[in-house]
């Protein structure tokens, strides 16, 4: 590499592509998508109109969104191969369960072998649709019931939960999967985003970089951490007086001890995301006469703001957010991939419109060139 070579650890702030999908300003806490600001599509958006967006660069009409509706009801249902192989898989990590299942989709997609760029949309279309029902039925079967069938009327968020519960959720139960889905759909090049691009631009099918994006994401330093949170919260005790949550809490930073759920890569202010994520918990904490979780995160946040100037992120409210929908702490971190497919797909996508392989640099740091080379018997 030439001597004026700057290597950023973790590729800090490097520039490594253009893209039209998403927009960050972590100074000003601002997320959009195709220029829509994060808020406006968690007040008013569908997950359904959330995708197209991603995927065409601009909201719906009325016509385009119900034949989005129409594509995503039809790619719902999971080949009986599929959910076979969902019975013969150990109990194990969701994401583990999720990597085998999404490479098994692969072999039954009727247009695995034809990457066209319309062939890919389809693709992206019905992997959107069969990742949630995908994650349904395996939380449903961990659980030791039996798979559901979608239900083609309901929307999106609906069906996963009616897929997951058995029961038809209520109005606001999926109002909140919906905001939860599109708040998680896109983070810009994200390292599972990344991983994905990477991967598509090698010109390989988009099952395998979907793949690699699960992947990425199943690492603990990318997904997992509201997982992480809600097991803190569950430890400290829902019933936990104020002086016990707070003497866990500086416990924790005492020791130097990580406390999931806080701090951000881009963010230097509140993450957009959690916004709206701490109004979900209280709403539904309510609405469920428990707002327990609710409060004890409320004085966590207060304490890590006070002791490091840390802010909550996605992930710290969306923690009580599902364990008050009843969804099992297993399955948060393949709740995450059921919205993060949109933005993966339009990822790939884009990378598949401009591409050119990825191949980055290495700055070398080992040995000085040439070494003389010395006989095995005198080593």
């Amino acid at each position: 590499m030439a001597a004026e070579a700057k290597v950023k650890g973790g590729l800090e702030d490097v520039v490594a592509t253009s893209s039209r999908i998403c927009f960050l300003d972590g100074d000003r806490g601002v997320l959009a998508y195709c220029g829509h600001d994060i808020h406006d599509l968690a007040r008013h958006a569908t997950f359904e109109e959330t995708c197209y967006l991603l995927w065409h660069g601009r909201l719906p009409n009325r016509a385009e969104l119900g034949d989005l509706q129409s594509q995503l009801a039809a790619a719902r249902p999971l080949p009986e191969a599929i959910i076979r192989l969902i019975n013969m898989l150990p109990p194990e990590d969701g994401m583990d369960a999720l990597r085998t299942l999404t490479s098994a989709l692969g072999h039954y997609d009727p247009d695995a072998h034809d990457n066209s760029p319309a062939a890919s949309y389809r693709k992206a279309v019905r992997l959107t649709g069969q990742i949630a029902s995908l994650v349904a039925t395996w939380g449903r079967m961990q659980q030791g019931g039996g798979p559901i069938a979608p239900d083609p009327v309901m929307g999106h968020a609906a069906n996963f939960l009616y897929m997951l519960s058995g029961s038809r959720p209520d109005a606001t139960s999926i109002r909140a999967m919906d905001i939860a889905l599109t708040l998680h759909a896109d983070h810009e090049l994200n390292a599972s985003t990344f991983a994905a691009r990477v991967a598509a631009a090698t010109l390989t099918d988009i099952h395998s970089a979907i793949v690699a994006g699960i992947c990425t994401l199943k690492g603990p330093l990318h997904g997992g951490a509201n997982a992480e949170v809600m097991k803190l919260l569950i430890e400290i005790g829902q019933d936990a007086p104020a002086d016990r949550i707070d003497a866990v809490i500086k416990g924790k930073l005492a020791r130097k001890e990580k406390i999931s759920g806080f701090g951000h890569r881009v963010y230097n202010t509140e993450d957009p995301r959690a916004t709206h994520l701490r109004q979900m918990s209280k709403a539904l904490g309510q609405k469920a006469g428990n707002t327990k979780w609710f409060e004890m995160s409320e004085r966590i946040e207060a304490l890590v703001k006070a002791e490091k100037k840390l802010y909550p992120n996605v992930d710290f409210y969306s923690a009580s957010t599902y364990y008050t929908m009843g969804i099992a702490i297993d399955l948060y971190t393949p709740i995450f991939a059921v919205s993060r497919i949109s933005g993966w797909t339009a990822h790939v996508l884009e990378q598949l419109a401009n591409n050119r392989l990825i191949r980055p640099r290495a700055d070398y740091t080992g040995p000085t060139y040439p070494q003389t080379w010395i006989p095995v018997e005198q080593r």
